[in-house]
């Protein structure tokens, strides 16, 4: 009978403390929602008719099996006919574009698009985009057979498309390139930076890059909007082919921010190139850990010179200049 008693009144006190854990919550929850209504730009509730970063992943993921049909299959369906399959994915691929470019439409700038006329320019974006899939691809084709001719450690080429950040980021960036031409607002950046996620590597959409682009290890790399890149080139982790200075904010939109760089120039580990005046001149080598500012004349080596290492332990505390030979170029 005691134990009843005291089991009872546990019961009680147990049921009583959620009560006031519920209305503790509440107070929570009530004071969040009257948050939302204060007319920040973080307050906008509009769960429906946004892009939606998860379907954007999984599109990026579906053109990489519309690109390498060989490599990234649908385990869904059991298909003995390959073209089947492939003719499913092209469809559904244009499908879930058509879908997010509409909800896209609603942020460009300065055009107010009735739903008719978003719904008939988000399809012409998407014809036009799928009609570029083997321009795409071609270039892909050349990024490829740059990665393995550049890398002594690449085996194949499966182990390149399967496995390496620069053509995982590349590829995303050569079919999110088509869509900022087309002047498709947030998409193209989504889509570049869930590479950027997956690989470390940071390609701006609007950048212009060339045929047999080729990035090597790749974690850190960094190419702005205005960059232009032309055919050859080869950089390596950590390089920044940045802005000198974005001070400016928005009064710098649409300008020339970012360097450009000539044909077969070599770019290694670390460099920082900068400024929209800055032209890295054909057939350049620049090395590791180098900041530029100003452009290069074509055939140059720039190298760092006169580095200073520090010792400090104990009573002893001395610097000295490292010896620097050649190899002080080829930094990877």
């Amino acid at each position: 009978m005691l134990c009843y008693i005291y089991s009872n009144k546990h019961s009680e006190d147990k049921t009583v403390s959620n009560l006031d854990k519920r209305e503790e919550i509440d107070i929570f929850v009530k004071s969040i929602i009257e948050d939302y209504t204060l007319g920040r730009n973080i307050d906008e509730i509009n769960l429906f008719n946004k892009p939606d970063k998860s379907e954007v992943h999984e599109l990026v993921k579906s053109l990489f099996k519309v690109v390498y049909p060989g490599y990234f299959r649908d385990k869904t369906y059991k298909i003995y006919n390959p073209t089947n399959s492939f003719a499913v994915i092209i469809e559904d691929a244009f499908y879930h574009l058509n879908k997010q470019v509409t909800l896209a439409l609603d942020y460009r700038k300065g055009e107010s698009l009735t739903k008719e006329q978003k719904e008939e320019e988000s399809y012409r974006i998407c014809k036009v985009f799928f009609s570029k899939i083997p321009g795409i691809r071609e270039y892909v084709e050349t990024d490829l057979l740059a990665t393995l001719d550049g890398d002594p450690a690449a085996g194949n080429y499966e182990e390149i498309v399967l496995s390496y950040p620069g053509i995982t980021a590349i590829t995303t960036y050569r079919l999110a390139h088509e869509l900022y031409v087309e002047k498709v607002p947030v998409l193209p950046r989504l889509m570049t930076e869930y590479a950027h996620s997956l690989t470390g590597i940071d390609i701006h959409p609007g950048a212009t890059i060339g045929k047999y682009f080729f990035i090597d290890h790749g974690t850190g790399i960094v190419v702005g909007e205005t960059s232009i890149i032309g055919e050859n080139v080869k950089i390596y982790q950590g390089v920044t082919i940045g802005a000198l200075s974005t001070r400016g904010g928005q009064t710098l939109s649409g300008k020339k921010r970012h360097p450009t760089i000539c044909d077969n120039v070599t770019i290694y580990a670390n460099a920082s190139i900068l400024g929209g005046e800055t032209v890295i001149g054909e057939n350049a080598v620049i090395g590791g850990n180098t900041f530029i500012t100003r452009s290069i004349a074509p055939n140059t080596k720039v190298n760092m010179k006169n580095l200073e290492m520090e010792y400090r332990g104990g009573n002893e505390h001395k610097s000295e200049e490292p010896a620097q030979g050649d190899e002080w170029y080829y930094i990877i």
